[in-house]
């Protein structure tokens, strides 16, 4: 399976809004209106992870979330994490 590099991600990256390479992973902060929001956000981020058997990294402070992806058996950034992060704009 291909795994991006910080050069040769920049192509997706640029059609993913805010989401940034960081250490052989993509990640992006989200900012909601109060903590059931910011709930309601990380299930269903969960079930789309679920369908696709890929698990992001989910951090949460009331009524922020933090997502980073990264194929962890891959030791980098593979379709699967651009496909989910794709995914999780769409809920926006």
């Amino acid at each position: 399976m291909k795994t991006y590099t910080e050069k040769s991600i920049q192509k997706e990256l640029s059609e993913l809004k805010d989401w940034k390479f960081i250490n052989n992973g993509i990640e992006k902060n989200f900012k909601f209106l109060d903590f059931s929001k910011a709930l309601g956000f990380i299930v269903q981020v969960g079930l789309f992870a679920e369908k696709a058997n890929h698990h992001p990294e989910l951090f949460n402070v009331y009524n922020k979330v933090t997502i980073r992806l990264t194929t962890h058996d891959e030791d980098g950034v593979t379709d699967k994490d651009i496909d989910l992060a794709k995914n999780i704009e769409s809920i926006l």
